[in-house]
């Protein structure tokens, strides 16, 4: 028997790890963790800056992990905002501007490596139902905690 919950679970799981490795290995060298690499990728998107919560928000990370990933970048020299001011908007220094245009590049490459052997076509396909499957998860859990 074809067991699709198990298919499923374990690709997505795997995907995870992997995606995960493959963040932490790229920060490694510059002092940093994976949860880094979010915060770069949408401050880099977002040059006029973004708050903590923002990023929370975006990461899906919780609040004491962007705290802490904000900081340590701040410390590194790649960010700038105000700490004591609550919601401080965080912009990208030059230095956290050049390690954010990398890690578009490195995700990008990632990105490639993974899909390598599809077409525009299935790649299209593949993330419009990976995002239809997610959507529609979101919702049967609302559905199951309203309960």
């Amino acid at each position: 028997m074809d067991d699709l919950f198990e298919r499923f679970t374990i690709s997505i799981l795997k995907l995870n790890k992997l995606v995960q490795k493959i963040k932490v290995y790229e920060m490694k060298k510059f002092g940093l963790k994976s949860v880094h690499v979010m915060c770069l990728y949408y401050l880099n998107l977002n040059s006029e800056g973004l708050t903590a919560s923002d990023l929370v928000k975006l990461t899906l990370e919780d609040k004491a992990a962007i705290s802490r990933a904000l900081a340590t970048m701040r410390e590194g020299g790649y960010c700038e905002y105000d700490p004591a001011s609550h919601n401080a908007a965080v912009r990208l220094t030059e230095s956290g501007k050049r390690l954010a245009g990398l890690v578009v590049d490195r995700a990008a490459a990632a990105v490639h490596a993974g899909s390598a052997e599809f077409t525009a076509e299935q790649r299209e396909f593949f993330y419009k139902s990976l995002i239809t499957i997610s959507d529609n998860l979101e919702k049967y859990y609302a559905g199951l905690s309203q309960n």
